[in-house]
């Protein structure tokens, strides 16, 4: 779990409640790139060693709220790094929990905000629509990454680490190509082309028109387009020399809905009987519960067939939310 954490672009610390003071952890790079600290510095340490003179009170107390109350909550608080600078730091809070309600660990994003807050008046309400959006898609990423690293599973722990870091690496992806093109909509090609990019592309055909995909959407689309391929390339039809992969997408509907199909072949056949793992729960969970859409997933003789539906590519997704394995 810390590993894929520590791999990731955006600042991040992990917090034990269940030691005294609530101590530091885990802090990965880009949260030590940001603050100026060394590891062993900040290790042990309660995050207020951030918190200076000109600190606001209110600030403080709304964080401190959140963790006795063990609740999720985004402050944006004047933090100070180690050479004494000064930097407005949107902080993006969210408490952790095993099966049982239990409180396990608190998950704390950093984005520094200071260029906005030093922003002109007439760039200040721009500025601020495009704050408000990577912040939620920051805390909505926060919120998948804590359920890829409670629910992912492996029968060994450099396999369960690998499928934790691949995932986290398709949501760094998507966040790097919303920041490119502004958290503007994207067209839905593009982004298949970007999540399998990593992996053989040379068997796989892409067949499409350009459908353009709300912002808000990108994260999930990605992770579904990630697991996809990911399978593919390890049970299915790509782990074979002459097996491939057609993925072709339309429009679905006049609200911008689309409707993908992924069909392999030439793969191993599938066994008779399959118990349902984590990818394709997760799959279908954000096609259906995030996204409001319908997912099939067969496995006929020929190899996998998957069809996604998602009928309006403009609309907020609901929360990740996905059940716990029993």
């Amino acid at each position: 779990m810390f590993a894929a954490v520590d791999r990731t672009r955006t600042p991040m610390v992990i917090c034990d409640p269940r030691q005294a003071d609530n101590p530091i952890v885990l802090a990965n790079q880009a949260f030590l790139d940001l603050t100026g600290y060394t590891r062993d510095e900040v290790l042990g340490r309660n995050c207020r060693l951030l918190q200076g003179p000109e600190t606001d009170r209110s600030a403080i107390d709304a964080l401190g709220s959140a963790v006795r109350d063990a609740r999720e909550v985004e402050v944006e608080i004047l933090n100070y790094r180690k050479d004494g600078s000064m930097f407005w730091n949107r902080v993006s809070l969210s408490p952790v929990q095993d099966d049982a309600g239990g409180l396990l660990y608190f998950f704390a994003s950093q984005v520094d905000v200071t260029r906005h807050r030093q922003a002109e008046a007439s760039e200040a309400e721009a500025n601020q629509i495009l704050l408000r959006e990577i912040d939620h898609r920051a805390l909505n990423a926060l919120a998948i990454v804590e359920g890829i690293v409670r629910l992912s599973q492996a029968q060994d722990v450099g396999r369960y680490a690998a499928a934790v870091q691949q995932r986290v690496q398709a949501l760094a992806r998507a966040h790097a190509f919303l920041s490119q093109r502004r958290w503007q909509p994207a067209p839905l090609g593009d982004l298949v082309r970007l999540q399998i990019a990593p992996f053989d592309t040379s068997r796989v055909t892409l067949d499409g028109p350009d459908i353009p995909v709300g912002a808000t959407l990108i994260q999930p689309l990605a992770l579904v387009l990630h697991e996809m391929i990911s399978n593919a390339t390890i049970h299915g039809c790509l782990s074979a020399p002459s097996g491939g992969v057609t993925a072709h997408w339309q429009p679905y509907n006049n609200d911008g809905g689309f409707r993908l199909v992924w069909e392999e072949a030439g793969g191993p056949p599938p066994p008779q009987t399959r118990k349902p793992g984590f990818g394709s729960a997760m799959v279908t969970a954000i096609i259906e519960r995030q996204l409001r859409g319908r997912a099939r997933l067969e496995w006929p003789p020929t190899g996998l067939r998957a069809e996604f539906i998602v009928p309006d590519t403009g609309r907020d997704p609901k929360p990740f939310q996905l059940a716990a394995r029993r």
